[in-house]
């Protein structure tokens, strides 16, 4: 293992750890393309999907846990719902990670690429209004429905090397209907449980590369802490913003290593239903202006 490969590693954990305490992630979604792609066009080295998947697992782990103490303090967490969806997620990452030693890279990889597009869909859905300040006291949740949303969640995000925060965001905030801030806060914690019980399964199979591990994390505490600080500072609509463009662009760019006609065909579908929604926005504007004047 060389000195550049190390230093690549964490930097990759700095970006990776930002935007995990920045959007309640755990990172994953951005750090797997991160190091599927930044070592070898570096020329450092070449990682396959499955040891992608080990390191993030502890990344995901230390990043999710950073991130829920930033959040904590904020008071952005609601304790019963990270208890509820954090046991579904237990249960399925366990089992999901001990199962994916028999699982091959691409399989891993078409995995991933197709819970990214999941994700990419469900942002389309409507969503009402969303305050940036709300008391977790006075949020309801379904418990049956954020259990059974979050248990395949956990067993696909074992099998990958993720928390899975990045698709639970999203069912939490347009199917769960939790708020913006407190979905975010509250995956933190979620996605913690969920890579601990990963973390296990992978590392009593021997999936996990330590060293570059331990580096990697060591740049994912950090970047974490200054990511939850400025999550505090932005509007829920820009935070909804950002995890919309990064969840888009990396299930794109996978799908495109996987698929170049399937890439095509989505990029086309996103640009017309983003014109769609853009055209009716507009119109939504125009006639909320219309009826103040």
């Amino acid at each position: 293992m060389t000195t550049p490969l190390l230093t690549i590693l964490f930097a990759l954990g700095l970006t990776g750890g930002f935007f995990s305490g920045l959007l309640g992630i755990g990172g994953g979604i951005i750090m797997v393309p991160l190091l599927l792609y930044i070592p070898s066009l570096s020329g450092v080295a070449v990682l396959s999907m499955k040891t992608a998947a080990g390191i993030t697992m502890v990344q995901s782990l230390a990043g999710a846990f950073s991130s829920l103490v930033a959040h904590r303090k904020n008071k952005f967490v609601h304790p019963s719902l990270v208890m509820n969806m954090g046991t579904a997620s237990i249960i399925g990452a366990l089992v999901g990670s001990l199962f994916s030693k028999n699982i091959d890279s691409n399989t891993m990889l078409g995995i991933f690429a197709c819970m990214a597009l999941m994700a990419t869909l469900i942002m389309f859905l409507p969503k009402g209004s969303d305050d940036d300040e709300v008391d977790l006291e006075e949020v309801k949740f379904n418990k049956f429905l954020a259990f059974f949303v979050a248990l395949p969640v956990g067993l696909l995000g074992g099998i990958i090397g993720q928390g899975g925060s990045f698709i639970l965001i999203p069912l939490m905030l347009y199917l769960i209907k939790i708020p913006t801030r407190i979905a975010l806060g509250s995956s933190s914690g979620i996605a913690f449980l969920s890579a601990l019980a990963g973390f296990i399964g992978k590392y009593s199979t021997g999936q996990i590369p330590v060293m570059m591990a331990f580096v990697l994390v060591s740049g994912s505490v950090l970047g974490a802490q200054f990511g939850g600080y400025i999550s505090k500072k932005l509007k829920t609509t820009r935070l909804r913003l950002i995890l919309n463009i990064i969840i888009a662009g990396t299930a794109l760019r996978i799908w495109y290593q996987l698929n170049a006609t399937v890439f095509y065909l989505l990029l086309m579908t996103g640009l017309i239903l983003g014109f769609v929604i853009f055209l009716k926005t507009r119109k939504t504007k125009n006639e909320k202006n219309t009826l103040e004047t």
